[in-house]
C-alpha cells in the first residue's frame, strides 16, 4: 500500500512540474486514484489470503450438484483456470468441449482430464480465438451437432505487451479478449436457447478492469501502446457486454454472468506479468481457487443469480470502485456493440 502511495505522490510531483492544465491534472489524478485503489483493493481481496478469508462464508451444499447430461464449452482449457474448470465440470458428469488453439497442448489436457475424472465425454476442439473466421468455422461445425449448450465459459484471455496485429488486421489482445468472446457467444446463442431456461454464459473477466473505463478506442490507437492497459480495457468491455447481453436477450432465458477469478498462479500470468508473479510468489491463488466461482455460477439455480452481474468469490461484486469515474463510461456500450457487429459481420 505504501508503495502505491509513494508512486502516486511521485507522479503528482512530475505533473505539477510540467505545468499541465487543471483539466489534465484532474484526469491524471483520477487515473492515479484508479491505479492505487485497484492495487490496494486487489492486494486485500484477490490473493490466496483473500480467497481463504472469503471461503469462510462458502456453503458446501452449493457445490454438490451433478451435471450429467449437460453440455459445456470451456475456452482456453489446456492449462490454468480453464483446465481446472473443464476438469471440475467433467468430474460432475458433464460433456465438456475443450476449445484450445494448440492441438498438442489440448490433447495433453484432454488425456489428463479423461484419466483423472474417468469421464470419456470430454472432447477437444481446436480453434484460434484470435481469428473471427476460425471461430465462425468452429461454430458452424459444432452447431451441426444440434445439441443444447448448457454452459459456455469464455475463459481464454491474453496479455500481449507488444503491439501485434493478427492476419485479419486486429490488435491481438482485442482480437482474443473482446472479438473472440463476442463472436463465440453470439454464434452459440441458438444452441444456448436449446438449453433454456438452464443455459448460461460465464465470461472470465479480471479485476484489472477496475483500473479502466469503457472506451471506444478498442484497438488502442495511442502510439504508446500498453498491453496491460489494453487488457484492462478489454476486460471492462467484457463486463459491459455481459451487462448488455442480459438486457438484449432477457426473453431467451439465457443467463449472462461475468466474474473475476482473483490473482491466480497460471502460466499466462507468469509469462505476461513476470514481475507481478515474482513479487506475489506464494500469495497467488491456485488454478482451482481461481475456477471456484466459475463452477459455482455453473451450478447455482438461476433464480439465485443476477443476469448481467459481476461475481467474485461466490458473491455479486461491484463493477466500479469508489470515485474511479468508470460507471458513466458504460453508456457507450451500444456504440461498441455496433462496431463489433461491423468488424465481425455478426448482427447482434
Amino acid at each position: 500500500m505504501i508503495i502505491y502511495v509513494m508512486k502516486i505522490l511521485s507522479m503528482i510531483k512530475i505533473q505539477i512540474q510540467s505545468h499541465i492544465s487543471l483539466t489534465d491534472c484532474i484526469m491524471f489524478l483520477i487515473k492515479a486514484w484508479r491505479t492505487v485503489a485497484f492495487g490496494v483493493y486487489g492486494y486485500l481481496n484477490f490473493t490466496k489470503a483473500g480467497f481463504l478469508e472469503h471461503s469462510k462464508n462458502f456453503k458446501a451444499e452449493d457445490m454438490q450438484a451433478r451435471m450429467d447430461g449437460k453440455n459445456c464449452i470451456v475456452t482456453g482449457a489446456n492449462s490454468g483456470i480453464g483446465f481446472a474448470t473443464a476438469e471440475d465440470l467433467a468430474s460432475r458428469g458433464a460433456s465438456v468441449y475443450l476449445l484450445c488453439r494448440s492441438k498438442e497442448r489440448g490433447e495433453t489436457a484432454l488425456s489428463k482430464i479423461q484419466t483423472k475424472t474417468g469421464n470419456q465425454n470430454v472432447y477437444l476442439e481446436v480453434c484460434d480465438l484470435s481469428s473471427v473466421s476460425e471461430i465462425k468455422s468452429f461454430a458452424a461445425r459444432f452447431s451441426s451437432k444440434d445439441v443444447p449448450l448448457h454452459v459456455l465459459v469464455n475463459n481464454a484471455g491474453i496479455i500481449e505487451n507488444n503491439r501485434v496485429v493478427t492476419s485479419e488486421g486486429f490488435e491481438l489482445n482485442f482480437a482474443v479478449n473482446v472479438l473472440g468472446t463476442y463472436v463465440l457467444t453470439e454464434t452459440m446463442l441458438p444452441l444456448l436457447e436449446k438449453a433454456a431456461p438452464d443455459a448460461r454464459v460465464i465470461t472470465v473477466s479480471s479485476g484489472g478492469m477496475y483500473s479502466a473505463p469503457l472506451t471506444e478506442d478498442l484497438q488502442f490507437s495511442d502510439k504508446d501502446f500498453n498491453g496491460v492497459m489494453q487488457y484492462a480495457r478489454n476486460k471492462r468491455v467484457q463486463v459491459a457486454l455481459t451487462e448488455r447481453w442480459a438486457e438484449i436477450y432477457k426473453d431467451k432465458e439465457i443467463g449472462f454472468y461475468a466474474m473475476h477469478p482473483g490473482w491466480s498462479e497460471t502460466p499466462g500470468v507468469a509469462k505476461s506479468l513476470p514481475g507481478f508473479s515474482e513479487r506475489l510468489a506464494g500469495k497467488l491463488r491456485t488454478w482451482e481457487e481461481g475456477a471456484d466461482t466459475i463452477i459455482w455460477l455453473a451450478l447455482q439455480p438461476k433464480q439465485k443469480l443476477v443476469s448481467g452481474g459481476f461475481y467474485f468469490d461466490r458473491s455479486e461484486a461491484p463493477k466500479h470502485l469508489p470515485f474511479a469515474a468508470t460507471a458513466g463510461s458504460h453508456a457507450v456500450i451500444d456504440s461498441i456493440i455496433k462496431n463489433l457487429c461491423s468488424l465481425t459481420g455478426i448482427a447482434s
